[in-house]
């Protein structure tokens, strides 16, 4: 298997980028665009688990706008073959210290790159050394 192909990479990666311009900017078409439409989707949220488009969409629709905002700290994408690939993100929102996590699952589709699997959480600071 072929991995990380220089132009299934950045096709990938210039999904990811819009994936993450439409999160932080609230474009809930793009966003719902780029999840799979397919009741086999799944994405595991902080606070909620959801199965199917239909259930993502719901949540999207229904999501306050603000706080969206954040700082991505490591990105790595990885492609296998030609037809899936791999987001893995940390990322560091508003004066939270708790550290997010996001992993993403893509998939070639005949309307393009998709998002099947995703996870988002957060890790807690730890403790201030004394």
């Amino acid at each position: 298997m072929d991995i990380n192909l220089p132009d299934v990479l950045a096709e990938v990666t210039a999904a990811f980028e819009r994936y993450e311009q439409a999160l932080v900017t609230n474009d809930v078409a793009v966003l719902d665009e780029l999840f799979w439409d397919s009741p086999h989707t799944v994405r595991y949220g902080a606070t909620e688990n959801l199965y199917g488009c239909e259930a993502i969409r719901a949540f999207r629709a229904g999501r306050a706008p603000q706080g969206l905002a954040r700082t991505l700290v490591k990105t790595v994408i990885t492609s296998y073959g030609r037809d899936f690939a791999t987001a893995s993100v940390e990322f560091q929102r508003g004066s939270t210290t708790a550290a997010g996590r996001q992993s993403q699952t893509w998939m070639r589709t005949p309307a393009g790159w998709r998002v099947t699997a995703a996870h988002v959480s957060l890790m807690r600071a730890p403790p201030p050394l004394a």
